[in-house]
């Protein structure tokens, strides 16, 4: 009945076919879907269902805005987000807005880790950016305000918004304040790490216990500079939040108060016509990539951004983020590989004095236009040239932690279109050993527990890729492991899988091709020497050639794990990692 009320008339096809060739109709000032519910014959059914919701007649000349609200009680990471998206949806309506408030999923990857619903994660994102294309295209939108937490939510509400490519902001649900035991600061990594510990027979199963139970105090996203946060950092470097936004804690009044504000700056940015694409260009970009290696983030970062670029069809491939390493130093001292916390960067000055720091060294684009409707410069005038002398988490730049970014991207006959390897806080990475080869985690986790790996193994774990797990999980259970174990520098890691933005070691991930499509990763056999080498960027099996050859003839891909759902669509579709791990790549 209700498709039967809703016209086709040749406003909807104008706006359709402009929104795809990014050029825009000036119906009226602000407001295209009010032009479209008050022309033609079909005013009165259009109208009538807003009417139903409670609009009065002086509604129809305000823009509609969309909250894209990820509120669940999945996860810490989401489960306080309403108070976002209620202070949204105020700051929309008290600059003149009228809001419309529409649910993404999402996916814990710390709850899901370690098991078969980790292969959701990143299918997560497709479904997420799916979902925000999907109601701001099909309810013509005049623009959407995003709110998310855990990981997915980030690159999937950024993809989401791209897509629609109206007017836009992202609101980052905020980061947990830390857990406390014995002295010390906890958080989700703490506890697979004791995991480990305990199994190593270095911690007890009651201070094991007292771990889980105190590392997750509250509400927000994990507090090291993991997946969320560096995807919420970038977001703020890449001008689409608001300064200050990315490092803020969730509990705190100031991140109601942002939502609050971010939704007032989307107002203005929908009368200026200010889109999305507009802002995310290849200096923006650089300027996220540059704060992503300034903060030691994660390297699902890699993953995420080349999805970004491909969805913003910005030029941008993984080779880019091997040049953007090579000029760009970490300066700022953040857990996985440091001692500090989000919350203790925010205190230091957060993003915004990591970019001025950048800025003044001639390492960040400070024209790039924001949401804000100003430049990354003028939004940065007023912060100092160099970071407070009272703190030491963000470094002066001539004082960095490594004089080089920390991601850096290995090729070799195992990774010829490239792997992603986190090279901080190791003394020595390089590692030539015996591969131990699993086809599933699983069985990789308990062969760390049980204290089959040794000093000087190069573990590898395959099937994990896109189309192999499928869905690229994330391994940080059996990292974590060897954290725990003490075998975090002495034993390398590789896999066609993803990592936790919480890992760190000799692991080596994203090896692209993957097994599943007939990689070099797929033809290593138990014992065979490897080489991981981040000084020379190399990632090798030591086999000849001609047995390589042998080895692949024959070779059949394994049968599909999942043969309907969404993640036989994604197994299917997926492209590379290398790529971006992106299902539109036609």
């Amino acid at each position: 009945m209700c498709a039967f009320l809703i016209s086709h008339h040749f406003d909807r096809i104008s706006h359709l076919k402009n929104t795809m060739s990014d050029k825009i109709i000036p119906i009226t000032p602000i407001n295209r879907r009010s032009a479209n519910i008050t022309q033609g014959k079909s005013r009165a059914p259009n109208r009538s269902m807003y009417y139903a919701m409670g609009y009065e007649e002086s509604d129809f000349v305000k823009p509609m805005v969309g909250v894209a609200n990820g509120h669940s009680t999945i996860t810490p990471c989401n489960s306080g987000l309403q108070k976002l998206a209620d202070a949204a949806v105020a700051g929309i309506e008290e600059a003149g807005g009228n809001a419309q408030i529409f649910g993404t999923p999402t996916i814990s990857d710390g709850m899901a880790m370690g098991t078969e619903g980790m292969k959701y994660s990143l299918v997560s994102r497709e479904v997420i950016s799916d979902c925000i294309e999907t109601c701001v295209q099909g309810q013509w939108m005049d623009g959407v305000l995003v709110v998310g937490g855990c990981d997915k939510n980030m690159p999937g509400g950024m993809m989401g918004i791209l897509r629609a490519n109206v007017p836009a902001i992202y609101v980052y649900g905020g980061t947990i304040l830390p857990g406390r035991y014995q002295g010390r600061d906890l958080n989700i990594v703490s506890v697979f790490e004791a995991v480990g510990e305990n199994a190593a027979g270095k911690m007890s199963d009651a201070d094991l216990r007292e771990i889980e139970m105190r590392a997750i105090p509250g509400t927000g996203s994990c507090g090291g500079m993991y997946t969320a946060n560096t995807m919420s950092s970038a977001f703020e470097a890449l001008g689409m939040s608001l300064p200050y936004s990315s490092t803020m804690a969730n509990p705190h009044d100031e991140k109601e108060n942002s939502a609050k504000e971010s939704a007032k700056v989307l107002i203005e940015a929908i009368k200026k016509d200010l889109k999305p694409r507009d802002i995310v260009t290849k200096q923006a970009l650089e300027n996220a990539v540059a704060v992503i290696m300034a903060t030691g983030g994660s390297t699902n970062a890699v993953l995420h951004f080349l999805a970004i670029a491909h969805t913003a069809g910005v030029d941008w491939t993984i080779d880019d983020f091997e040049r953007m390493r090579k000029k760009i130093p970490v300066i700022c001292d953040l857990k996985p590989s440091g001692k500090y916390l989000a919350v203790d960067l925010h205190l230091a000055g957060g993003i915004p004095q990591v970019m001025k720091t950048l800025l003044a060294a001639g390492l960040l684009h400070g024209d790039c236009m924001t949401i804000t409707g100003k430049t990354i410069a003028e939004n940065l005038q007023d912060i100092p040239n160099v970071p407070r002398a009272d703190q030491d988490v963000i470094r002066p730049i001539d004082k960095p932690m490594y004089a080089e970014g920390h991601l850096a991207i290995l090729k070799g006959n195992l990774s010829p279109e490239g792997a992603v390897a986190k090279i901080t806080g190791l003394k020595n990475p390089v590692i030539t050993g015996p591969a131990r080869v699993f086809d599933d985690e699983q069985s990789a986790l308990a062969a760390i527990l049980a204290g089959k790996i040794k000093a000087g193994d190069v573990m590898v774990l395959r099937y994990l890729g896109p189309k192999g797990g499928p869905g690229m999980p994330e391994m940080l259970a059996p990292t974590g492991a060897l954290i725990g174990a003490g075998l975090g520098e002495s034993v390398g890691l590789i896999t066609d899988g993803r990592f936790s933005g919480g890992t760190w070691g000799m692991v080596v991930g994203h090896v692209a091709p993957e097994a599943a499509a007939g990689g070099t990763i797929a033809f290593v056999n138990e014992g065979d020497s490897i080489t991981i080498d981040a000084h020379k960027l190399i990632l090798e099996l030591n086999v000849p050639e001609a047995e390589l050859a042998q080895r692949r003839q024959g070779w059949v891909a394994p049968a599909p794990r999942y043969t309907r759902g969404v993640q036989a669509k994604f197994a299917f579709n997926a492209s590379s990692a290398s790529k971006g791990a992106v299902l539109d790549l036609y």
